[in-house]
Parts: structure tokens; C-alpha cells; sequence
């Protein structure tokens, strides 16, 4: 079988009302950090129950000014994934800290709270937690790590707005959270993102990722605003505009509906996948809700006649878009050369890579979209099935 055009990974999911938005900015006085920001910020800050809420350029902006913000650098140690994007690990080597990687678990494929108590040393400082594809990381036990050792803890949320651990949504605690808004996310602003935490350490924040400035442009040049400001930190250039705040207003508004649908897409994959031999689906444990950012499938090799990469041409050859989620920090060439990493240093993240692919999952894909992609995954495991 072969689907009659491509169906893309991750494509956005934009209206109308955010072009109007857009444009609406574009129409003012104001295209930079001004009042479209500071009301996108409220409203997710409102959303998600946090105690405060900055937004930002990206994720990595959000997570490099947590870090900066909790004066982490030279000397100071940062446990995290393998199993994420280089930009979790890269913000750690920006502040001059080094990055020590503990392995994953099996099933969710988050950051092993078993494997982090071991790489604890007297450097380290701070946990950085990647909620990966979605499904909460376990926060009790990781919680409990660093209250025990003193370490201050970070979380990557890029995947997981909006989900839920022990019935709490990832970013309400006090906890310095960074969520992304980049094209394939849940929602999006193009590129974006927030960071969340208590009002304090968001105001500090504010500061690093502006210049290191008292004052931002929108307190300066808006009405009633004063010319004058001081530097108080050699800060960053991470703010967010009002045009991409302007999209985010209404993403934000519109990600139940987003939500809903992506859960539907993940019922369908997951009752046509969990019979089949050949495959293995996402874990979800009972104490979260996913956000399902990602739907990764994992090959069972031993059931199969042909490879990972194989199988994610044959799809290609069908029009189906795929994606691997992720290339394991500890194989790119800087973090292999620098720490002398091996591939086999992290076992679990290393086997569950070489068979994981992501299968399209977004808002806009239609029934016939979704009959599709379930049509062909089967269809590469008949064909070459062992």
C-alpha cells in the first residue's frame, strides 16, 4: 500500500485567529516584548496554576537562564538523560558546569531515579529532569534525591504541557519548568518558550534573559515608562516578541482541543499495534496523564527480518513521515570525545534507541491520516516479518 500524497511528522496546527493576531501586531506600535507577551505569560501562568511564568526565545533560553538564575557554573556538576535533545545537555556546558549523565528506565524511557543517586558527587548542584515524549518523569523519588542531597532540580518540559503528575499539571510547582513552543509542539508561537517558577526566581530570570537589565523595553518605551535602567548581570538576549506571543495566546486557548486529539490518534495507534509481535507500544504509567508530544514505537528486532533504519524507509517509500526521538547524548561526537563515552556506558538508552521510531502524531491529521500510517506500519510487518 502506498498513501496517495506524504503525510508530514509534525506539521502546525494554525487558524485563523492567530493570523489575525499576528497581523493585529504587526498593525501596532508594538512588535517586541510588549503587552501581548505579558498577557500570554499571565494566561499560562493561569493555566497551568504556576506560581509565575516568563516567556522566552525556546526552551533552551528558558533552561539556560534556570540555570544562570541558580548560579550554577565552573566546577559544579548537573545530572541528566542520555535520552534527550542535545539542547538539555548543551546549556549545561553554556554556564561552564559539567554535564554527567545517568541511564533511563526501560519502559518510560525518563531519567533512572535509581541510576542518579550513584552519580551524586560533592560537585553536583542540580538535576536536570527531562519529561520524555510527554510522560512525567517520577518527580516523587527524583523529589526526594535532591531534597536528601541538597540539589536544586530543573525541569525540561519541551514535551510535556500539558501533562499531569499524581493529578498536578508539569510546571505548577515552584520548580524552575521550561516548556517549548517550537513548530512540532503540542502548541506553538514558531519558536518559543516559557519558563515557570516562583515569582522571585522568575524576576531574576527576567533580568538574566534581557541583558541583565532592571528594566525591559516594553517599562522603558511604554507609556508612563522611564529611559533610564542598570545592568546587574552580564545577561542574554532570550525575550520573546509580541508577534509570537500573539500565536501563543490562541494556541493556548485552543490545546484541550489539540489534546483531545492527539489522544484519539494514540487510542487508534494503540489498539492496532499492542497485539502485534513485532512491536512494542508507549508505556504509560498510572500516576500521570502524557501529554503525548511523541507516540514512539519500539521494533522488536528478533521478530523482524529487517533493521530500524529499514523500516523507516519502507514507511518513507509509503508516504509516511517518521522521525527518531533521540540520538542519545553520550554517541554525538563533542559529548563522546570530550568524556570518552562508549556507546554501551548507557545500556538501556543505547538498546532502546537502536529500535525506536516516532510515528506522526498532530492535531490535523484526519481519520483516513491516522487508517493510513496504522495501515502501513502492518503492512512493513507482514512483509517482513520473521
Amino acid at each position: 500500500m502506498r498513501v496517495k500524497s506524504f503525510l508530514p511528522f509534525a506539521p502546525p496546527a494554525i487558524g485563523e485567529e492567530e493570523i489575525e493576531e499576528v497581523v493585529d501586531s504587526l498593525h501596532s506600535d508594538w512588535i517586541t516584548t510588549g503587552p501581548k507577551v505579558q498577557q500570554f505569560q499571565q494566561a499560562f501562568a493561569e493555566y497551568l496554576g504556576s506560581p509565575g511564568a516568563l516567556a522566552l526565545n525556546s526552551c533552551t533560553a528558558g533552561l539556560h537562564t534556570a540555570l544562570a538564575t541558580l548560579g550554577i557554573g565552573h566546577g559544579d556538576e548537573v545530572i541528566t538523560t542520555p535520552m534527550t535533545f542535545a539542547a538539555s545537555v548543551n546549556v549545561i556546558e553554556h554556564v561552564g558546569a559539567t554535564p554527567v549523565l545517568a541511564d533511563v528506565e526501560p519502559d518510560t524511557l525518563n531519567i533512572d531515579p535509581a541510576r542518579v543517586e550513584p552519580a551524586i558527587t560533592p560537585r553536583t548542584r542540580a538535576l536536570l529532569i527531562v519529561h520524555y515524549s510527554g510522560h512525567p518523569a517520577n518527580l516523587a523519588a527524583l523529589r526526594d534525591l535532591a531534597y536528601r542531597h541538597g540539589l536544586a532540580m530543573v525541569e525540561d518540559a519541551a514535551h510535556a504541557l500539558p501533562a499531569r503528575y499524581r493529578g498536578e499539571l508539569i510546571g505548577a510547582s515552584s520548580t524552575p519548568t521550561a516548556f517549548s513552543f517550537y513548530a512540532t509542539k503540542n502548541m506553538t508561537t514558531a519558536e518559543g518558550g516559557m519558563l515557570t517558577g516562583d515569582p522571585e526566581f522568575i524576576e531574576r530570570a527576567r533580568m538574566i534573559s534581557l541583558h541583565g537589565m532592571n528594566r525591559d523595553a516594553w517599562k522603558r518605551y511604554g507609556q508612563g515608562g522611564n529611559w533610564f535602567y542598570e545592568v546587574v548581570f552580564p545577561g542574554f538576549k532570550y525575550n520573546m516578541t509580541d508577534i509570537q506571543a500573539a500565536m501563543g495566546i490562541h494556541q493556548l486557548q485552543k490545546l484541550e482541543q489539540f489534546q483531545r486529539r492527539r489522544q484519539q490518534i494514540v487510542q487508534a495507534y494503540t489498539a492496532a499495534f499492542a497485539g502485534e509481535d513485532t512491536l512494542e507500544t508507549p508505556t504509560v504509567r498510572p500516576d500521570v496523564e502524557h501529554a503525548w508530544h511523541l507516540y514512539v514505537l519500539r521494533l522488536r528486532h528478533a521478530a523482524l527480518t529487517i533493521s530500524r533504519e529499514q523500516f523507516i524507509e519502507e514507511l518513507g517509500q509509503r508516504n509516511i513521515g517518521t522521525s527518531v526521538h533521540f540520538i542519545p547524548i553520550h554517541l554525538h561526537p563533542y559529548y563522546r570525545d570530550k568524556y570518552g563515552y562508549r556507546p554501551g556506558d548507557f545500556p538501556v538508552a543505547y538498546e532502546h534507541y537502536q529500535r525506536m521510531l516516532s510515528l506522526p502524531l498532530h492535531p490535523r491529521m484526519s481519520e483516513e491520516d491516522v487508517a493510513d500510517v496504522i495501515d502501513a506500519v502492518l503492512d512493513v510487518t507482514r512483509h517482513y516479518h520473521r
